[in-house]
């Protein structure tokens, strides 16, 4: 069972007002330290998972919806990461891409839009797929997850445990993200994201949640290229375009790797 990241309360002993940011970054450290601890083991197996699909020559996706998309944008196309990483888009879920920015919301309860979305992708059996989810119990992670299985792909899920037993599942069949999924890493965020309360304020506030995801879906990907040099390959990672050779690194990674970075196109 996982445990719920505890809310810092902040209600009591008349905190000023510009302690609340202190306050934030204790909740987001706490829970990155919870991560680093608890979640070590997975995330040794996804840089394996990772790792072992970059070496048989599988192509790597990764798709978040909402503010979800953050973390998973985080690992694209970025100095110092891996080159091969493609952004799984589904239109109008990617962040908050669309106005009323409540229709991306609604979109991802709708069943059908991931398999559309995948049966038209690049992506096939032997490939990897990253779905991130917070809550991992609407429609389009679920069946985004589901749906890659059955095409061959495996899958890393990438969401909050506490979610699934706290809340009740969207998705028809009952199941959450996690039940899809070859493996889970577990967020540890508290249900409703935010990580501050105060008697001044209404509502809980101060999400941790793109903070921690990023940071542990930049762990999996270090653990990565640690894996890829201990089976004698030498990771495809970028480098700033903005110090002096960066490019000219940049443009042998994509020669090299023509065929999996699919963002170049």
């Amino acid at each position: 069972m996982s445990q719920q990241a505890p809310q810092q309360d902040a209600r009591d002993d008349g905190i000023p007002t510009g302690a609340l940011g202190d306050r934030f970054f204790d909740a987001a450290i706490a829970l990155l330290r919870r991560v680093q601890d608890e979640e070590r083991a997975a995330i040794g197996r996804a840089g394996t998972l990772i790792a072992d699909t970059v070496t048989a020559g599988g192509k790597l996706f990764v798709y978040g919806a909402g503010h979800s998309a953050l973390p998973a944008q985080d690992i694209v196309y970025r100095a110092g990461g891996l080159a091969l990483v493609n952004l799984l888009a589904v239109p109008g879920t990617t962040g908050v891409n669309v106005n009323p920015a409540l229709l991306g919301s609604a979109l991802e309860r709708v069943s059908g839009l991931a398999q559309a979305t995948l049966d038209a992708s690049p992506a096939h059996a032997g490939d990897l797929l990253i779905v991130i989810s917070l809550s991992g119990r609407n429609s389009l992670p679920v069946e985004m997850a589901a749906h890659a299985r059955t095409r061959g792909l495996r899958v890393i899920g990438v969401t909050s445990l506490a979610y699934t037993e706290q809340t009740e599942p969207r998705h028809p069949s009952g199941t959450f993200l996690k039940d899809h999924c070859d493996l889970v890493l577990d967020s540890k965020i508290p249900v409703g994201d935010a990580a501050l309360t105060s008697r001044r304020i209404g509502a809980p506030f101060a999400p941790a949640s793109t903070v921690v995801v990023s940071a542990l879906l930049q762990a999996v990907m270090a653990d990565t290229a640690g894996k890829l040099t201990e089976q004698g390959v030498e990771p495809p990672l970028l480098r700033s375009a903005n110090v002096d050779g960066g490019q000219e690194w940049n443009e042998s990674v994509y020669a090299t790797h023509a065929d999996r970075i699919l963002w170049r196109r």
